[in-house]
């Protein structure tokens, strides 16, 4: 059975802790950043969870996500 490609768009956007939890970019950080307030900007500027409804479409594109960085 040949091997299973990774996806790798997502390869390069989620991370693996080493807890086993996927991570993620917080979104609305890239640009137009004059016009938010400084405590949003720091609300938003940790990487977050994935949610339990995106897990398996996570998972399914990354099917070896312990090398995922």
């Amino acid at each position: 059975m040949p091997k299973m490609k990774t996806h790798r768009a997502s390869a390069k956007r989620y991370k693996l802790t080493g807890s086993g939890k996927l991570m993620r970019r917080t979104a609305f950080r890239k640009h137009l950043i004059v016009g938010k307030p400084t405590p949003r900007l720091r609300r938003i500027q940790d990487e977050q969870g994935i949610s339990s409804a995106d897990i398996d479409r996570v998972t399914q594109a990354l099917p070896y996500v312990k090398h995922c960085r």
